[in-house]
């Protein structure tokens, strides 16, 4: 009898064990890190970057993940229902497409940089591009970004306005537009089919110059009267799963910190910023001109 008893106060003992053991590891699930995905234009890769990793060491256990692309296909992504937290165009277009889609409230979209076009070439020049008109002798092989790309929207207002202008010869535009040998889906496309050697010039953004880059290509800059200013708006995407992670980001870019990174990779600052932070308190940025 007392060995049947020993038998069962072990049996419990055991079957006791085994249950708590269960319930600690229910009760101690281990800890993901936070994800904030960005959907940024592909001309901001570098700058971006940088502000991801600043974002990070400010909010400890959250991952920035970006997707850099063409404004247009991020938009359209976006249409389509891509999840994501934070979107930055390189055109106001593209933003008001994701307002239109109901992913951005259009009172959450604001400018935060601006950009403006030059012409590049290969280092050695091969087809001796000194000015602007020199884009539309013949044999000149052009590589653009389609037009449906900010920057390649941006290209052909350029030569509308050169086409305008009576110091360019007649069918200037017609004579460009006749070089061109690829259209791109993005910038960075562009940039580096000209610095490999595939095309004989191309138009991009002067933010586009890195310093790698720089080792690559020669420049051509194009005059103020015949430039576009490209305006950069950013906005926290309405569905995000990260709303509050997605202000901050916002916040960083439109803060003196992250216009200070901005500058530094060659955009132009916007004048001034009103947004409202994770806390819901009005904050005012005076950015440098």
């Amino acid at each position: 009898m007392r060995t049947k008893i020993l038998t069962v106060m072990i049996l419990f003992v055991l079957l006791a064990s085994a249950a708590c053991s269960q319930v600690a590891t229910v009760a101690a699930p281990t800890s993901e890190p936070v994800t904030l995905t960005v959907l940024a234009a592909a001309s901001l890769t570098e700058s971006f970057t940088e502000l991801g990793a600043t974002f990070e060491s400010q909010n400890p256990g959250v991952k920035v993940a970006f997707n850099f692309a063409g404004s247009q296909t991020l938009a359209e992504q976006l249409g389509q229902g891509a999840p994501g937290d934070v979107f930055a165009s390189a055109s106001k277009k593209y933003m008001t497409a994701a307002v239109d889609a109901k992913r951005v409230n259009a009172d959450d979209a604001k400018t935060f940089v601006k950009n403006r076009l030059v012409v590049i070439f290969p280092n050695d020049n091969p087809a001796g591009i000194t000015s602007l008109a020199d884009l539309a002798k013949p044999g000149i092989k052009l590589d653009l970004a389609d037009k449906t790309v900010p920057v390649g929207q941006y290209a052909l207002d350029f030569l509308d306005k050169a086409a305008a202008d009576t110091s360019f010869p007649a069918k200037y535009k017609d004579n460009v537009l006749a070089n061109v040998v690829s259209y791109e889906e993005n910038v960075k496309a562009v940039v580096t089919k000209v610095s490999l050697g595939e095309a004989d010039a191309g138009v991009v953004y002067v933010t586009d110059i890195t310093a790698e880059a720089a080792t690559k290509v020669g420049t051509l800059a194009i005059p103020t009267e015949l430039n576009t200013v490209a305006t950069y708006p950013i906005a926290p995407i309405a569905d995000s799963k990260n709303a509050e992670l997605a202000k901050a980001f916002v916040v960083l870019v439109l803060s003196p910190e992250g216009q200070d990174v901005l500058a530094k990779y060659r955009f132009i600052p916007a004048a001034l910023f009103t947004v409202t932070d994770a806390l819901g308190r009005t904050v005012t940025f005076d950015s440098k001109p």
